[in-house]
């Protein structure tokens, strides 16, 4: 199991609409996921910072997330929820997204 987590911020006046989205997520975006080793997901919400958090399950990260990305219903959901993110922290370039954060201690 692979633990995965990282962090964005909200664009203020879209953060409303950025936790509305979030209280009825779709299930075609739940089952994608699913169905693609991605489990234990969870978003946190501070201030306008978003904490995101998963467990990934299967043996091939990349190529999954890379089928889930690809997925139409993916796509329109972040063009639902992308416009409500801006990138975290002062070194973030315009273009960075959902930035991955270093593990640093674990308690299995």
């Amino acid at each position: 199991m692979q633990r995965s987590a990282f962090v964005v911020d909200v664009v203020p006046e879209k953060r409303d609409e950025y936790v509305r989205l979030h209280a009825d997520v779709w299930p075609g975006v739940e089952a994608l996921l699913s169905a693609h080793h991605v489990t234990n997901y969870s978003i946190f919400l501070i201030e306008n910072t978003l904490f995101g958090y998963y467990e990934y399950t299967g043996d091939d990260h990349e190529a999954d997330l890379a089928l889930v990305d690809a997925d139409p219903v993916t796509q329109e959901w972040l063009a639902l929820t992308g416009p409500c993110q801006t990138p975290f922290g002062r070194s973030a370039a315009p273009t960075d997204g959902w930035r991955p954060l270093e593990e640093l201690w674990h308690l299995p």
